[in-house]
C-alpha cells in the first residue's frame, strides 16, 4: 500500500460510496418488508410449512444452515471488500476521518455487551450471548434514516456508514476468537493454506478476479470444515482481492466486484438472510418472557447500551479535540442517529445463531429481544431526528 493510495479518496471510490448508502438505504426498506414476513408467516397457518422449509435438508446441509453458512459468506465477503474500500480510498483513509466512527464503534460495542453481561451475570447458560446487541444493522439503519430524506445531512448518513463498518470489522473478530469450537487442525491447516495461496496471488499481481473466487470457494469449504465460522473465509477472500492504485482505479477488481455484488446483497441475501430467522412464533410468549434475562438484556443492550456507548463515546473524542461535529450536523442530531446505531438485526440475529447452537427456545428469545430493542431503538431514532428538524426549523423562521 502506497501513502498516495492510503490517504486518496478517489473519484470511483466516492461514487461507490455514494451508491452504497443508497442502495443500503433502499436494501434495508426491503429488509424491513422480509423480517415483517417471516414474522406473519410465523404466527400464520403456514408456519408449519416455513419451518419445515428451513430445515429441509440439500447436499448435506439443511436450507437454513445454506444461508447462514453459504448466502451469509457472500455478505462478509461484501463487508470485507467495503472495510478495504474504505480504510485504502474512502472515508476512512486517515487516522482524522477514522477518530469518530472508531471511537463511537468502540463505545458502542462495549456498553451494550455489559449491560448483557449484567443482566446475565450467575446464568453460564446465557452468558455467551454477550456479543449479540453488540452489532448494529447497516442496512436498517440507513433504511430507516432514508426516511427521513433530507431533513439529516450526508455528513451522518456517512458518519453511520463508518461506524457500522468499523462495528462490522468488531463483529468479525469477536466470531473468530468467542465463537469458534471444536477445529479440525488438518481443516485449519488447509484453510490456512489456501489463504497462503490468496496472499500470494495479490503479491504477485494476479489481476482477474476467476482465480480469487474459485480458490475462495475452496477456502469456504475448508473453513466451514474446520470448525472456524465459514463466513469468516468471505472476509479473507475480500482482503486478498487487490484494490489497486488510484491510477488503476478504473481496472480495480476490488471495486468492480464490490459494484457487482451489492445490489445482490442489499436486495436478495440479506433479505433472505432476515425472512430465514426473523421467523418466531410469539405463541405462548407473554409480558413475563419478555423480562427473561436473555430478551431483556438483548433488547435494553441494544436500546439502551448503543445509545449511551455510541452517544458518550462520540462526545468525549469530540470534546477533547481528537474528532469534530459532522458537518452540518447538530448533537441532538448526532444523538439520533446514536439511538439509531440500536437497530441491529441481521449480525445480531447471526452472532444469536452462534451463540446458542441447538438450543431453539434461546434463539427465539433472542429473537424477541432483536426486535423489541431494534423496534424501539427505530421508532426513538426517527422521533429524534424529527425532532431536531422541527427545531432547526423553528429557528431559521425566527
Amino acid at each position: 500500500m502506497t501513502k498516495h493510495q492510503a490517504t486518496a479518496e478517489t473519484p470511483r471510490a466516492a461514487a461507490i460510496l455514494a451508491r452504497f448508502l443508497s442502495s443500503e438505504a433502499a436494501g434495508g426498506l426491503v429488509l424491513m418488508a422480509a423480517a415483517l414476513a417471516a414474522l406473519i408467516v410465523a404466527n400464520s397457518p403456514l408456519s408449519e410449512s416455513y419451518f419445515a422449509l428451513l430445515h429441509t435438508v440439500w447436499s448435506g446441509l439443511s436450507v437454513e444452515h445454506w444461508v447462514n453458512d453459504g448466502l451469509m459468506a457472500i455478505f462478509f465477503l461484501m463487508v470485507g471488500l467495503e472495510i478495504k474500500r474504505e480504510v485504502l480510498a474512502g472515508g476512512l483513509s486517515t487516522w482524522g476521518q477514522r477518530a469518530l466512527p472508531g471511537v463511537a464503534a468502540v463505545g458502542g460495542m462495549v456498553v451494550p455487551a455489559l449491560i448483557y453481561i449484567a443482566i446475565n451475570w450467575g446464568n453460564p447458560k446465557t452468558m455467551s450471548g454477550w456479543a449479540i446487541p453488540a452489532a448494529t444493522d447497516i442496512a436498517f439503519a440507513l433504511g430507516v434514516l432514508s426516511l427521513l430524506g433530507k431533513r439529516v445531512p450526508i455528513s451522518l448518513k456517512v458518519f453511520l456508514a463508518a461506524l457500522a463498518i468499523i462495528d462490522d470489522l468488531g463483529a468479525v473478530v469477536i466470531i473468530a476468537f468467542f465463537y469458534t469450537s471444536g477445529l479440525s487442525m488438518p481443516m485449519l491447516l488447509a484453510s490456512l493454506t489456501t489463504l497462503v495461496i490468496l496472499i500470494a496471488m495479490n503479491r504477485l499481481g494476479v489481476r482477474r478476479l476467476f482465480p480469487y473466487l474459485l480458490v475462495g470457494v475452496v477456502l469456504w469449504f475448508f473453513v466451514l470444515q474446520s470448525g472456524v465460522h465459514a463466513t469468516l473465509a468471505g472476509v479473507a477472500l475480500a482482503l486478498c482481492i487487490p484494490m489497486g492504485t488510484p491510477e488503476e482505479e478504473a481496472r480495480s477488481p476490488l471495486l468492480f466486484l464490490e459494484e457487482k455484488l451489492h445490489s445482490w446483497v442489499a436486495f436478495a441475501i440479506v433479505p433472505i438472510f432476515g425472512f430465514a430467522n426473523a421467523g418466531v412464533s410469539l405463541a405462548g410468549i407473554s409480558m413475563e418472557n419478555l423480562v427473561d434475562p436473555v430478551p431483556l438484556g438483548v433488547a435494553l443492550g441494544l436500546l439502551v447500551g448503543k445509545q449511551v456507548g455510541v452517544f458518550l463515546s462520540a462526545a468525549l473524542a469530540i470534546r477533547t479535540g481528537l474528532a469534530k461535529v459532522p458537518e452540518g450536523s447538530n448533537w441532538l442530531q448526532l444523538y439520533g442517529v446514536a439511538l439509531l446505531c440500536g437497530i441491529g438485526f441481521t449480525m445480531s440475529l447471526f452472532i444469536g445463531n452462534l451463540a446458542f447452537p441447538g438450543s431453539p427456545q434461546l434463539i427465539d428469545e433472542v429473537k424477541v429481544g432483536v426486535l423489541i430493542g431494534s423496534i424501539l431503538a427505530a421508532i426513538g431514532g426517527v422521533v429524534v431526528l424529527r425532532t431536531s428538524s422541527i427545531l432547526a426549523g423553528a429557528a431559521v423562521a425566527k
